[in-house]
């Protein structure tokens, strides 16, 4: 069955890059099966580098031009086309097409501006920890659940010359801000975050200095290692899979690497959710992570044309496929995803890890990573000033007084991007 709009190509521009495999797969797994049904309305796609490729498509859409369907980093990278005017709200395809009922709501609702949604997220992801099951069995460990959990853990680990972390921002910097969501939303807890970011707690209040402070304790401790300022993504994954470190905290989005990594030593990789790190957090919390968003051009001449190509998106005939032939960066936020379906095309632990996340997220365990709902230059500060932490240069103190000086105008400003509420 063929589906007819007006009769005008659509165009997709790739934000964020693709290897020649990966672009096969994009042409076998969605344009092929959509331009099948459409016919009148194919659509091409046109993969920029990753690097750049944000500022090109922003570039084109100010301009009134670019492509029909516009993709960004995350709804904070589309807020500034949001208030120029540049994206159509997509509430009438929404509930055209029932995406309210197949998209998890919190990851939908992170899309609204001022009562519309506007971008629909691409991605979903979320910060785990991974750990070397060979070395934990080995050693009668336990994954822990709590921070005397953890604590005993990482000191009977450097007792053994083990680093407890595997982990490093050699080939990313904003790799830091991992770290500082870790510690905001499983010691400060969601409901504090939450807080903060409508504006009603300050980033300077006790529980956000203990929070940091505890992350300041874990590197001058050691628990990072001695070189995370030049250990790659590679090297990180590598170094938990032959032993010489017994966690990661890392995101779903790094399973590639660590199951790649084990596959060469033939150890274990193991995968849980974060340890509550206060009393009164609950175990286990998902903070909701969106990398990816996809949104329609104010200027197509062809809106429903998108808006069909959008509805095959997140269907399960395609996530069936995309699931199986690129696991990781195509992990639609769909209601449909179940651990039966997921295992036929990927890893069992690939699986359990995912569809926990998505249990946690539609029961109410969520919370925030800093990358998709902090605004633009906090979250830059966030990411550089931690740095200065660490290194002595500047105290917790004078670091959160700074991110909430920064906050604090970005919120007058309406560049807090939307949240999904408690």
């Amino acid at each position: 069955m063929t589906s007819a709009f007006a009769a005008e190509p659509i165009t997709l521009w790739y934000q964020r890059g693709a290897t020649p495999d990966q672009q096969r797969i994009l042409q076998k797994d969605l344009i092929d099966p959509f331009n099948a049904a459409n016919p009148n309305s194919p659509l091409s796609l046109d993969v920029k580098s990753g690097g750049s490729g944000d500022k090109q498509i922003r570039m084109a859409v100010l301009a009134g031009r670019g492509p029909d369907l516009v993709m960004t980093p995350g709804p904070t990278y589309a807020l500034p086309l949001i208030e120029s005017g540049h994206l159509l709200p997509l509430d009438p395809y929404i509930q055209k097409y029932h995406l309210d009922q197949r998209i998890l709501a919190p990851a939908l609702k992170a899309g609204i501006y001022k009562g519309h949604i506007y971008v629909l997220p691409r991605t979903f992801e979320t910060m785990v920890l991974y750990y070397n099951k060979t070395l934990f069995d080995k050693n009668g460990w336990q994954p822990p659940k709590t921070l005397a959990d953890l604590n005993k853990l990482a000191a009977a680990m450097q007792a053994k010359g083990i680093t407890p972390f595997s982990v490093g921002n050699g080939d990313w910097r904003p790799a830091n801000e991992w770290h500082v969501t870790v510690v905001l939303n499983h010691f400060a807890g969601p409901d504090n975050v939450y807080k903060a970011l409508k504006g009603e707690l300050p980033w300077t209040a006790p529980v956000f200095q203990q929070a940091i402070s505890l992350l300041n304790d874990w590197y001058q401790k050691g628990w990072f290692g001695k070189d995370y300022f030049s250990l790659s993504s590679d090297q990180q994954a590598l170094r938990l899979a032959k032993g010489e470190a017994g966690m990661a905290p890392n995101g779903t989005f790094s399973f590639d690497f660590m199951t790649k990594a084990f596959a060469q030593t033939g150890q274990e990789l193991g995968v849980v959710a974060l340890p509550s790190l206060r009393d009164g957090v609950p175990y286990p919390t998902y903070e909701i992570g969106i990398g990816s968003t996809l949104s329609i051009n104010k200027g197509t001449a062809n809106p429903d044309g998108a808006a069909a190509f959008l509805n095959y998106m997140y269907s399960d005939a395609f996530y069936d496929k995309i699931s199986k032939d690129w696991p990781g960066d195509w992990n639609l936020p769909l209601t449909s995803v179940d651990a039966g379906k997921l295992e036929k095309n990927v890893s069992p632990l690939f699986a359990n890890t995912v569809t926990s996340f998505s249990k946690g997220v539609r029961d109410g365990n969520y919370g925030y990573t800093t990358w998709t709902y902090w605004p633009p230059a906090t979250d830059d500060y966030l990411i550089r000033g931690i740095e200065q932490v660490w290194l002595g240069k500047i105290t917790v103190a004078q670091y959160l007084q700074t991110m909430q000086d920064t906050f604090a105008k970005e919120l007058k400003e309406g560049k807090v991007p939307p949240l999904p509420p408690r």
